[in-house]
C-alpha cells in the first residue's frame, strides 16, 4: 500500500473508539488506516493509539497482536509522533494501576492512577465536558487560540515523573494531566 508523504496508522489492538478517529482523520482530509498490519505501521508517518478500556485490556490487546515492540521501535527509535487518546494517553505510560498493577509501553515514564475524585465530592467516573489550561507552548496546541475543551469518560489518570512533559491540565476535584 503506497502512503502520502503524511499518513496515519490509527492502532487497531481490539479496544478504542477506531472509526470516530478515522472518520476525524477523513473530515480533515488526512489519509489514515485502521491497522495493526506491522508494514502500514512502518510506512506511516504518524501513529494515533486510540482506546476506551481498561489499561491491563489495551496492554493485552498490543501484546496479542505482536505490537508492543513494534510501537517501541517506531516511537523510541524512530522518533515517529503518535498521538495517544484516552486509554491509549496512558499506555504510553510506564506502568498502570488499574485492575491490578501492569507494565505500560514506557514512552513516558510514570504511572496511571486512579483519580482522588470523591475525597473532593466529585463522582467518578469522570464524565463531561471540561476545560483544559494549555501549559506552555505545545506544537499539539497550534490552531489553538484559548484552552480547548475536551469530552472526559475516565476513572484513572497519567501521572508523569517528569512534570515538563505535561502540555494541559485539566481540574476534577483535583488537577490532573489532560494531555502530555
Amino acid at each position: 500500500m503506497k502512503h502520502d508523504s503524511h499518513s496515519v496508522a490509527i492502532i487497531d489492538y481490539g479496544v478504542g473508539n477506531h472509526r470516530s478517529v478515522f472518520n476525524a482523520m477523513k473530515l480533515l482530509g488526512i489519509p489514515a488506516s485502521v491497522t495493526a498490519d506491522p508494514d502500514t505501521i512502518t510506512s506511516s508517518t504518524h501513529l494515533i493509539l486510540p482506546g476506551v478500556g481498561a489499561f491491563n485490556e489495551g496492554m493485552e490487546g498490543l501484546r496479542e497482536r505482536g505490537l508492543i515492540e513494534l510501537l517501541s521501535e517506531e516511537v523510541l527509535n524512530k522518533k515517529k509522533d503518535i498521538l495517544g487518546i484516552c486509554l491509549g494517553m496512558q499506555l504510553i505510560a510506564s506502568e498502570g494501576f488499574e485492575y491490578g498493577h501492569f507494565e505500560g509501553l514506557g514512552f513516558i515514564k510514570g504511572k496511571v492512577i486512579k483519580l482522588d475524585a470523591e475525597s473532593f465530592g466529585y463522582r467518578l467516573p469522570h464524565i463531561g465536558w471540561n476545560d483544559v489550561h494549555i501549559v506552555g507552548e505545545r506544537n499539539i496546541m497550534k490552531g489553538f487560540d484559548h484552552d480547548p475543551i475536551f469530552y472526559f469518560v475516565h476513572s484513572y489518570h497519567f501521572v508523569p515523573e517528569d512534570e515538563t512533559v505535561i502540555a494541559g491540565i485539566c481540574d476534577y476535584g483535583q488537577d490532573f494531566a489532560a494531555l502530555v
